[in-house]
């Protein structure tokens, strides 16, 4: 799927029936105030010079279905000229899957919205229970097939970390979300951000965060599920902003955790490969020009760790032409294997 540029316009909370524990989207979007019909406006006008090529405008942070209808419309409204002008290509919204309604989505269709991203989080009552997410993991299915037949792009999140979220609850939510075949899925793993029922929870000892490794090890599993089911991952972790940085009391909060994931996934996959490559070899790894500080890792960690794991006497990172994620082996014992 192609990657679109997307012009963020934040609204947050509007629309939420409940309260998450682990959300306070007015630090996680950086926006304090209701948006209104007046600013959409404003920030499409003030970002013409930047426009065309497919720009997208994307209203996040709140559940857009579950606003007001009216308000959703003068929202929508807003947008409508810059349509009309071919100023910006289409419109996507973030929501709740169980808001999502014919007369909702004939809305949206009416309004130039083509994409729709659906919070799932988890499919494991026991965890959206513990979230305050209330909704369950049935709503989600009818909610993509509703999605589906009014021909929208679909767009699914979920997130790592919560409340009595085990690793292999996370991985059955993502073998689930995989099975629905959504055009992208964003993964989030949870941090503690102040002011949230989460931070109370981590102050009295209740809840305890992934650390920066196990949500590392666990996105690497889940990013590789969606390699293998061609399924892109369109973002990993929160985007990073100061205000953020500051709010976070605890998790895995990191301003280039995806690049960690995928370069973990490289780790996995080279390992596959070094398997059967005898102690004191001089091996050689081959990746896509554009991925070899991927392979590589931060600090060149990867190479440390494979040296050391296989016994390595060297190891060394060059590029070739090949596709993202394929990797070629060559040591000095001539062996040749390639792990897609």
């Amino acid at each position: 799927m192609a990657r679109n540029r997307i012009l963020p316009i934040f609204v947050p909370h509007r629309g939420c029936p409940h309260q998450c524990v682990f959300c306070d989207q007015r630090t996680i979007s950086g926006c304090h105030r209701p948006v209104t019909a007046a600013d959409v406006t404003r920030l499409l006008t003030e970002a013409l010079p930047l426009a065309g090529q497919g720009m997208e405008v994307a209203f996040y942070g709140g559940s857009f279905t579950a606003i007001p209808a009216e308000q959703q419309q003068e929202l929508l409204d807003a947008v409508e000229p810059f349509l009309e002008t071919g100023a910006f290509a289409s419109v996507r919204v973030s929501t709740r899957p169980d808001a999502i309604t014919p007369e909702a989505l004939e809305r949206l269709r009416r309004g130039g919205v083509r994409t729709v991203e659906l919070g799932c989080q988890s499919m494991d009552d026991v965890v959206l229970n513990a979230s305050g997410r209330g909704h369950g993991r049935e709503v989600v299915d009818p909610a993509v097939a509703l999605l589906r037949q009014y021909s929208f792009s679909v767009i699914l999140q979920m997130m790592t970390g919560l409340p009595e979220q085990t690793d292999k609850s996370a991985l059955e939510t993502a073998h689930a979300l995989a099975a629905l075949q959504p055009d992208g899925v964003r993964l989030y793993p949870t941090v503690v951000v102040r002011g949230t029922a989460l931070a109370e929870r981590y102050a009295d000892g209740s809840y305890r965060p992934q650390t920066l490794e196990e949500a590392t090890a666990l996105g690497a599993e889940i990013l590789e599920l969606f390699l293998r089911s061609d399924i892109p991952v369109l973002r990993i972790g929160l985007q990073p902003s100061e205000e953020l940085a500051q709010s976070v009391m605890a998790g895995p909060y990191h301003p280039a955790l995806g690049e960690l994931v995928k370069s973990r996934v490289y780790r996995n996959r080279a390992q596959a490969l070094l398997e059967t490559v005898p102690p004191g070899s001089n091996a050689v790894l081959a990746v896509a020009p554009n991925r070899v500080s991927l392979m590589t890792g931060q600090k060149r960690c990867n190479v440390h760790w494979l040296r050391q794991r296989y016994g390595l006497n060297s190891l060394r990172i060059v590029p070739e032409p090949m596709e993202d994620w394929e990797i070629r082996l060559q040591s000095s014992e001539s062996l040749d294997k390639i792990n897609r």
